[in-house]
């Protein structure tokens, strides 16, 4: 859905930094945030945990041992109020081409909204465009069935990169509980092709389907992937390209002209970060099933409708990405640590690295003019309480404060006694443990403490619980890049890399070395096997 001809032009705003509401929290920062101590907080607020933690649809929240007051809070939803962040999340919800330089529209929400639903303000192709969603998805539903159901095929193999890749990947993983005896899943997004290699060596042809994702079907890892997987798989006497192969594209000629015939298409207005809750997610389809995947749908919808109606102390993302502000611009923290205490969540942080890095790391304005301040933190991150044993020395005793967001799961999903009250021991215990501190006159043993941390708690890892837990990482991070005012929604970024690995591709072949610069020039030598 591109803009039309006629669309006025968006009235360009003053920079953020030179708002009223700015200047004030970085009077609020110097006369009390950069001397703000959690414990000294806790101790003379007997509410602090309760004003600063609620649930929202399938997420309790605790926010309370992060470094801020309410009066923080408050000036940073005076800020909020000030970006008219209320505004732009309604525009985005209701089909406006958020999307400036891509002249597109925003709409991933629209894939998870039930049937019919109609909200205020909703542009015209709204209806319709809601029906497509749901045409598409009962006819992807109900294929996924009939090959959850086909005992003839084992394997299942997603090729795909990016949100086509990390996505799928990282909730067939979350939802192994739920997914299907007889079948197993592979995903395949590197262009090296040993990782491609690696999985064939274990597969059959006859009982295998390849999922091919990409929205323009010209991605050029996955379009390698898939030609190499389609030599292999008529090399081993496969028969019938047309049931083994399934596109799931926007492009239905290109994946027609490499013998893909059965497609489920998506939409320009689908990032592919935010590709999951479309046909992209066919993979986890076919492993949990149609009534579990309209579950993730439904879960991601409740906190869809949280965001766009919770009043703002109460509105779960809009804290959330107001936090994100104050600890990147005010508190000058770089970066953010992800840590989910259940397992099966351990692809969550590469899926939020994209999603965070991809849409908010941007040095310009949604005018192309340059900011002047940070935006995106570094995310990073290992599930617990593997990560205790690798990275959480620097997060209790580091130079750097490192901000840490724990994900729990309340109940488990198997029967094993003792397990699951040692792992929530050691999530409440790094969280206390990084707030408090200890002094013990031994500087190798001292731990200053006063260190943030937030707690995420599920009470199950189920499909609605997951689909309200990425919906809300989803709203957080449109929330910081509303306040920054930049376009959360582009990826300018990774283009230029692609273009020239195109050119590289051709000389490394040729040698041609013409015009590259020394470095590149002497490891392309390097790489042919020239001497040193």
């Amino acid at each position: 859905m591109n803009v039309p001809e006629n669309h006025p032009k968006e009235t360009r705003v003053p920079s953020v930094h030179t708002r009223a509401e700015w200047q004030e929290l970085q009077a609020h920062w110097r006369a009390q945030g950069s001397r703000f101590d959690l414990r000294a907080a806790f101790a003379g607020d007997a509410q602090r945990f309760q004003h600063f933690s609620q649930q929202a649809p399938e997420v309790f929240a605790d926010l309370s041992k992060n470094l801020w007051s309410r009066e923080t809070e408050a000036l940073l939803l005076r800020l909020a109020a000030a970006c008219g962040v209320a505004g732009q999340r309604d525009a985005m919800l209701r089909g406006e081409p958020i999307n400036s330089t891509e002249q597109r529209a925003v709409l991933h929400t629209l894939l998870r909204r039930p049937a019919g639903l109609a909200l205020p303000g909703d542009r015209a192709e709204i209806p319709g465009l809601l029906a497509q969603v749901h045409a598409t998805l009962d006819a992807m539903l109900a294929f996924a069935e009939q090959l959850r159901a086909d005992t003839r095929i084992t394997d299942v193999v997603n090729i795909g990169i990016g949100g086509s890749d990390l996505g799928p990947a990282m909730a067939v993983r979350a939802l192994a509980a739920y997914g299907s005896a007889g079948k197993r899943f592979h995903f395949v997004s590197n262009v090296d092709g040993h990782e491609l290699d690696a999985v064939l060596r274990g597969l059959r042809p006859q009982s295998t389907v390849f999922l091919v994702a990409s929205k323009t079907f010209t991605t050029a890892e996955t379009m390698q992937n898939a030609h190499s997987a389609l030599a292999w798989f008529a090399a081993q006497g496969g028969q019938g390209v047309d049931r083994h192969f399934i596109g799931l594209t926007a492009n239905d000629a290109a994946a027609a002209a490499l013998g893909i015939t059965t497609c489920f298409g998506f939409w320009d207005w689908v990032g592919g970060r935010y590709s999951l809750w479309s046909a992209i997610g066919m993979a986890l389809a076919i492993a949990v099933g149609g009534v579990h995947f309209r579950a993730l749908l439904d879960g991601a919808h409740a906190m869809d409708e949280h965001f766009r109606t919770a009043p703002p102390e109460h509105n779960l993302p809009l804290r959330l990405g107001l936090l994100d502000v104050w600890y990147r611009n005010f508190c000058g923290f770089t970066s953010r640590c992800i840590a989910p205490y259940h397992a099966a969540l351990a692809r969550l942080p590469a899926y939020l690295q994209q999603l965070e890095m991809e849409s908010n790391g941007k040095r310009v304005d949604r005018h192309g003019a340059p900011l002047a301040l940070a935006t995106a933190p570094v995310l990073w991150g290992e599930p617990g309480t593997n990560g205790q044993h690798a990275f959480f020395q620097l997060l209790h005793q580091g130079t750097d404060v490192v901000p840490l967001e724990i994900v729990a799961v309340r109940q488990a999903a198997h029967a094993l006694p003792g397990h699951q009250d040692k792992l929530l021991a050691n999530a409440l215990a790094q969280a206390q443990a990084l707030m408090l501190g200890r002094a013990s006159g031994d500087g190798h043993r001292d731990f200053p403490g006063n260190r943030p941390s937030s707690f995420l708690l599920l009470d199950a890892l189920t499909p609605r619980a997951l689909g309200a837990l990425l919906a809300l990482q989803e709203h957080r991070v449109f929330v910081s890049g509303c306040v920054w005012g930049i376009n959360s929604f582009d990826q300018w970024g990774v283009e230029l890399g692609k273009q020239l690995a195109t050119d590289l591709e051709q000389r490394l072949r040729s040698g041609d070395a013409t015009g590259l610069d020394g470095s590149t020039a002497g490891l392309l030598g390097r790489l042919r096997g020239a001497a040193p």
